[in-house]
């Protein structure tokens, strides 16, 4: 009975179809496979301690959600392999060597680089031509939200958009900083990743605002869209990953791939919950429309 760990920041989502594609090479939950499951639940300084319990749980493999989960999973063993789902940039924050020979025991798929922090600005211009200012919800503690915060700014002067940055730490903070957000007038909120989803969006709602997030679990839970790595790519990838690693490969010598695959989804009925007439044109370049 193998036994895989998921750890996540908050949700399992952006894994997408993980647990059919292992499914499909053979590994069946209750017969050959067990999976131990640990969420922070928005939380971040709660991975740490529930790293460490998948460590006493001897799991074979740890599947991580974000880069806070693959940071506080590297911290807490050099044995167990590691396989991250999605960690944007891995290299600058310290999880791998390099993508094409990781070392150590941390592999698996990159996330949405730093530039599709300005992909999305201008697809709130898209999607709000009249939109002059952006509120950024970004992780206070998530490694990666340096460089996507720098690239934001870099974005937003070359748009001649103005950003109010409000830096999260939990849940807690959420609706404070909505608050402000509509005190700055801001017409639209950009999500980090790993900014915790369902209270994050149903603050957007109740606000009548615009939400664009990176990952697309979030517009199915409310937000207005997303441009983002596919879901069903990585689910497809980090199975292949756990399969080869449970087959005795070593995440030294598996390079971290980066997405070939991206997609543009947009909820048409958050939309009209808010207010908001999407472009004709921006619809018809959408990967998936939900109604």
């Amino acid at each position: 009975m193998a036994r895989i760990g998921v750890l996540a920041v908050s949700s399992t989502a952006p894994l997408g179809p993980f647990r059919e594609s292992l499914r499909e090479l053979g590994y069946v939950e209750g017969r050959n496979v067990e999976f131990v499951q640990r969420s922070a639940e928005g939380h971040t300084a709660r991975l740490p301690a529930l790293a460490a319990e998948l460590v006493r749980a001897k799991v074979d493999v740890i599947v991580t959600v974000f880069t806070p989960a693959a940071t506080a999973a590297k911290n807490a063993t050099s044995e167990i392999p590691i396989v991250m789902a999605p960690a944007g940039n891995p290299v600058g924050t310290g999880l791998v060597a390099s993508l094409a020979r990781p070392g150590g025991n941390v592999t698996g798929m990159s996330g949405t680089g730093t530039e599709m922090g300005t992909k999305n600005l201008e697809l709130i211009r898209d999607a709000v031509p009249s939109a002059k200012r952006v509120a950024v919800l970004a992780h206070a503690t998530d490694p990666f939200t340096k460089g996507l915060l720098e690239q934001m700014e870099r974005g937003g002067r070359l748009l001649r958009m103005a950003l109010g940055i409000h830096m999260i730490r939990g849940p807690g903070d959420l609706e404070a900083a909505f608050l402000r957000i509509k005190g700055e007038q801001a017409q639209a909120v950009f999500i980090q990743g790993s900014i915790p989803t369902k209270p994050t969006v149903d603050l957007a709602l109740t606000h009548r605002l615009p939400a664009l997030a990176q990952q697309s679990a979030v517009v199915r839970a409310g937000a207005l869209m997303s441009y983002s790595a596919s879901n069903a790519e990585r689910g497809r990838v980090v199975a292949a990953y756990v399969d080869k690693i449970l087959k005795g490969a070593k995440p030294a010598d598996l390079p971290v791939q980066q997405p070939t695959r991206y997609e543009l989804v947009i909820n048409l009925k958050t939309a009209k919950a808010i207010g908001l007439t999407i472009p004709p044109a921006l619809i018809a370049r959408a990967d998936e429309v939900i109604e």
